[in-house]
């Protein structure tokens, strides 16, 4: 189960963990999705990368990843400065 939302109010937070502890808590609802817009969203992703790659030219691929990971290194680096 997951924890619900704590409430400000002392006594509705007494309530909510007798209510716990007995069992009768309120049954978490399901998250809803439409399965058609998760299946339309899946199919986006799945086209999208390799098309995009396939447009793109081998020297442009090449740049983006090299600004990709310069970035990458570059967020690395600070974190461990700041550590020490």
């Amino acid at each position: 189960m997951a924890k619900p939302k704590r409430p400000r109010d002392v006594n509705q937070l007494a309530k909510l963990i007798v209510d716990i502890a007995t069992g009768n808590a309120p049954a978490d609802p399901e998250p809803k999705k439409n399965p058609a817009a998760v299946a339309l969203g899946k199919l986006g992703g799945a086209k999208g990368g390799p098309a995009r790659a396939k447009a793109l030219s081998e020297a442009r691929r090449k740049a983006i990843a090299k600004k990709a990971a310069a970035k990458r290194w570059a967020d690395h680096s600070e974190s461990s400065d700041s550590s020490s």
